[in-house]
């Protein structure tokens, strides 16, 4: 007897891993914010967000720590992965967080796209978002080129879906320009928050402002993909678009 197919299943669960630029923070770090804290305030409400993101983590140390089998323990069949590591992959004086781009770290993506496969998931590959590292042309530079190519080169073979961040945030700090761009990032004089007594001048992580952009060019991407997941990103967004801070990481 002949049954029809069934139809793709659209996901339930939104799962993040990554490391310090999408982590979610508590109210005690504010302004620093993730941009996988702000994610859910470009989707639609029937979709949930599981950010298991965390700073200082490389995919080598998120497998070790046994986070990404955690993962894996609770996805179901429909769900989604956005993977973004490289930051922390790239540091050579730290062998617990190292992992070469060419060798280990794509042996790493290469487990995590397809053990979610494998669970009937759609992972997600996003290369490292950019840091404000501007060059001598006043243009950002890729501080993480050879591991993004690795990122893209995989989804390339493997058929994977691609958010190429590093391309889309260069250009969203490029049009920023040098000096606005601080606003997106973590500088700050010395008292003016809590949680950053002495002051911060901080190129790598985002400012709640900053948080919510790079949120809006991944749900614009993922809007893009066609993939079930689309249908879950709302169609307009201005809690990531906003052009002034709210003061808190609230979606309105």
């Amino acid at each position: 007897m002949l049954t029809a197919a069934a139809a793709p299943a659209v996901a339930e669960t939104i799962f993040i891993a990554g490391d310090s630029t999408a982590q979610t923070y508590k109210q005690d770090r504010y302004p620093q914010t993730g941009w996988g804290q702000m994610l859910p305030c470009g989707l639609t409400g029937d979709v949930k967000v599981e950010n298991r993101a965390m700073g200082g983590r490389s995919t080598k140390s998120f497998i070790a720590e046994g986070r990404w089998d955690r993962i894996m323990a609770d996805i179901k069949p429909g769900d989604v992965v956005l993977i973004q590591f490289g930051h922390n992959d790239a540091s050579q004086n730290k062998p617990e967080r190292y992992a070469p781009a060419a060798t280990l770290y794509r042996d790493n993506l290469l487990r995590m796209v397809w053990e979610t496969k494998g669970h009937g998931a759609t992972p997600i590959l996003i290369t490292p978002v950019a840091r404000r590292s501007f060059g001598a042309d006043g243009k950002t530079k890729a501080d993480f080129a050879a591991w993004s190519a690795v990122v893209r080169d995989i989804a390339a073979t493997t058929g994977t879906q691609l958010i190429d961040l590093e391309a889309s945030s260069r250009a969203w700090v490029d049009a920023a320009g040098v000096e606005p761009s601080r606003a997106l990032f973590l500088y700050y004089p010395t008292g003016r928050w809590p949680g950053f007594r002495d002051g911060i001048a901080d190129d790598t992580h985002f400012s709640e402002l900053g948080a919510r952009g790079v949120a809006e060019l991944i749900a614009a991407d993922l809007a893009r993909t066609g993939l079930p997941v689309a249908t879950k990103v709302a169609k307009v967004r201005p809690d990531l678009t906003r052009t002034a801070p709210l003061g808190s990481t609230a979606c309105r």
